[in-house]
């Protein structure tokens, strides 16, 4: 880890901050950007880090961002594409703005990220990309539709990056975190038997990636049993999901508790970040 320059996205807070703080500790120049610059002058200055702006929905701003980055430390070892989002809520309640919101973040982002730094990574002969997906990416959980989509897309993406790339020395991972004790998760009862992550400890599944990569990481380990249920039969699924109570738990959520996530997308579309029929509700769902 000692030496390396690696980048950062959606690093002002949650599992980003946690990676940021993890990787300085351990020796490696940092960079961190976020799209919410007040935050992201507060992080960076307690880790003594650089942090840049960044919108990664925007192709200007993220090659801004990597750029500066390698102005000011030397060209990318590792890029961790990180920034998302997770609206939560039937399918009714996405209009076309959320969704594309969500598409634009948690998909495309990963996608544009990952472009602009495989060119120059393969040119090098080396360089290693950790998209941050989410086990929900091999779950399909009611409620999560638009979120799973993303995330199901993130992980086929990488792994058809990842063999473009080998030949060229640049590794591609994902890393598949479970519920992480973030603002992600904020106003929702978890499924009976959710194992439920710090943001410490994918960060700590994240820097093992970097020392010894691989290409799919889950957090923690005993979820990896739904990274490899892909082939279960759809109904056996769907019977495990009531069972735990996943079919419900992202169907409502606590408007209240859910503000501060709201407050993170685009006015027009944070009235939808939780289902109409639970917008006013107080106290748990």
């Amino acid at each position: 880890m000692r030496g390396k320059v690696i980048a950062i996205t959606g690093a002002a807070r949650g599992i980003g901050l946690a990676t940021a703080r993890l990787l300085r500790e351990r020796g490696a120049t940092v960079v961190i950007g976020d799209i919410d610059e007040i935050e992201l002058r507060r992080a960076a200055k307690e880790l003594g880090v650089t942090g840049l702006p960044l919108d990664v929905t925007d192709e200007a701003s993220f090659a801004a961002f990597l750029t500066d980055a390698e102005n000011a430390h030397g060209p990318l070892d590792v890029l961790i594409n990180n920034a998302g989002i997770m609206p939560v809520g039937p399918i009714e309640d996405f209009d076309e703005t959320l969704t594309r919101r969500t598409i634009e973040i948690d998909l495309l982002g990963v996608i544009r990220g990952s472009r602009l730094v495989a060119v120059p990574m393969a040119g090098r002969g080396r360089g290693h990309i950790v998209n941050v997906a989410s086990v929900a990416g091999r779950v399909a959980v009611p409620g999560l539709a638009v979120y799973t989509g993303a995330k199901h897309g993130v992980i086929g993406f990488s792994e058809a990056l990842a063999a473009e790339l080998e030949p060229h020395g640049v590794r591609v991972s994902t890393v598949l975190p479970t519920f992480t004790k973030t603002g992600l998760i904020d106003g929702i009862a978890l499924p009976r038997l959710g194992f439920a992550a710090e943001p410490q400890d994918v960060a700590r599944a994240i820097a093992r990636c970097i020392d010894r990569p691989r290409m799919h990481v889950a957090v923690p380990w005993p979820v990896s049993v739904f990274h490899s249920s892909a082939l279960a039969p759809f109904r056996l699924k769907r019977l495990i999901s009531r069972l735990l109570g996943a079919d419900r738990a992202f169907m409502t959520a606590n408007s209240a508790a859910r503000a501060h996530h709201s407050r993170q997308l685009p006015e027009s579309t944070a009235a939808q970040q939780v289902p109409r029929h639970t917008r006013t509700t107080e106290g748990n769902p």
